[in-house]
C-alpha cells in the first residue's frame, strides 16, 4: 500500500502541454498508468496511439479528440474512452486550460506516432 502526494510528483513540459505521471511502472504497477495533463488554450498532443484503452477524465475546459477524420467534442465532468490503436489526438477547444485525467491500461506506456514510429516520452 503506498501513497503518492500528486503535488510532489516531477512535472515535464511539451509546447502546450504539462504533464505529470500520478502513479505508473515506478511505483510497482504494471498494468496500467494514470497521468495528469494541463493542455493549453487551442494546443494539442501530438497525434499518437498506443496498444492499451485509455480513459480521460475532464475537470475543467473543452476538449475535442481528433481520430480517423471524425471528431469527438468532450468537457468538464466529462469521460472520454478510447480504443487501443487508434490514432487520435486531444486539442483544447477553448480558450481555458484543459485539465485531465488519462488512465492507460498500459505499464508503461508505449506511444507511437501516425506513421507507427515509436514516440519517445519525456518521462517515460
Amino acid at each position: 500500500m503506498k501513497v503518492n502526494k500528486n503535488s510532489s510528483q516531477q512535472m515535464h513540459h511539451l509546447p502546450g502541454l504539462a504533464h505529470q505521471t500520478l502513479a505508473g511502472e515506478k511505483d510497482g504497477l504494471g498494468q496500467f498508468e494514470v497521468w495528469r495533463q494541463t493542455i493549453d488554450a487551442h494546443a494539442a498532443t501530438p497525434v499518437h496511439r498506443h496498444d492499451c484503452e485509455e480513459v480521460i477524465m475532464c475537470s475543467t475546459g473543452k476538449g475535442v479528440c481528433k481520430f480517423e477524420d471524425k471528431e469527438v467534442f468532450f468537457g468538464a465532468d466529462e469521460t472520454l474512452l478510447i480504443p487501443a490503436n487508434v490514432v487520435h489526438q486531444i486539442c483544447n477547444a477553448g480558450d481555458e486550460d484543459l485539465n485531465i485525467v488519462a488512465t492507460l491500461a498500459m505499464a508503461p506506456v508505449e506511444v507511437f506516432d501516425e506513421h507507427n514510429q515509436p514516440m519517445p516520452l519525456p518521462w517515460g
